[in-house]
């Protein structure tokens, strides 16, 4: 079963499963009904209801300006070595064990179909950086890609990282990134990490963020972890975890 595909006892109930898992509302989100539930007889014949759920793309979205890239604005180019993965349009398969060649190629493969779906076609561009690989979708339209306040972009990281944990035998790392988003949005998460530690430290109470991608978190606690008076943690369950920002115990 696609990893853009949910199980319930009824369709309702998987629409739910699924919007939840993905963090959408009916609104924002594309469902097709893949297969109804059947009751059976006694128990025999018994089938759960399957539904395909993608971020949807409205025709008019405000971008921020702070989350978002203009749809043409051209990808920033990086000095590190970049490798361009070649990809053909093919249906999903069930793939497991692959190492970490294999993975990213599979990968690249189950991005380009996720973008043709949502109108904005990308070519996936492969770059490596340490032990993070970037997955870079290059495209005419990344607004459409990103969405209001990188929702649809979010969404895609969300499926790529279940991806990953199915079909690779191995832990990867890997960020998508539309434009220079990603870029951004580490200066966005630096200047939040600095306001949020000043607003605890004057009160002295916790701050609860928003809910954000795992790499999200890592940064905001990277930048904090040698702060001298508050510490961080997450709480809370994929993809609404969030992070939580307080004192230091034994601080003052």
């Amino acid at each position: 079963m696609s990893v853009s595909e949910f199980r319930g006892a009824t369709v309702n109930e998987a629409i739910e499963k699924g919007l939840a898992t993905l963090g959408l509302t009916k609104e924002t989100a594309r469902i097709q009904i893949v297969s109804e539930d059947k009751k059976g007889f006694l128990g025999i014949g018994k089938k759960e209801a399957i539904v395909s759920i993608l971020p949807a793309v409205a025709e008019k979205e405000t971008i921020s300006d702070v989350t978002t890239t203009s749809s043409t604005q051209e990808t920033n180019h990086v000095e590190e070595t970049k490798e361009e993965v070649s990809v053909s349009k093919e249906p999903f398969k069930v793939l497991e064990n692959l190492n970490e060649q294999q993975t990213i190629t599979e990968l690249a493969l189950y991005l380009t179909n996720i973008t043709a779906e949502l109108g904005a076609p990308a070519l996936v561009r492969v770059e490596r950086q340490k032990e993070l690989v970037m997955m870079h979708l290059d495209t005419k339209q990344s607004g459409m890609l990103i969405g209001k306040h990188g929702r649809v972009l979010n969404a895609i990281q969300y499926l790529a990282q279940v991806f990953i944990h199915r079909v690779s035998k191995d832990r990867l790392n890997v960020v998508v990134n539309v434009g220079d988003y990603r870029e951004r949005r580490q200066e966005a998460m630096e200047r939040l990490a600095r306001r949020t530690a000043r607003k605890v430290e004057e009160t002295g109470q916790a701050v609860f963020l928003e809910p954000m991608p795992a790499f999200e978190r890592k940064l905001i606690h990277g930048y904090l972890t040698q702060h001298p008076y508050v510490e961080t943690h997450s709480e809370g369950e994929e993809p609404h975890r969030y992070l939580v920002v307080e004192l230091k115990r034994n601080v003052f």
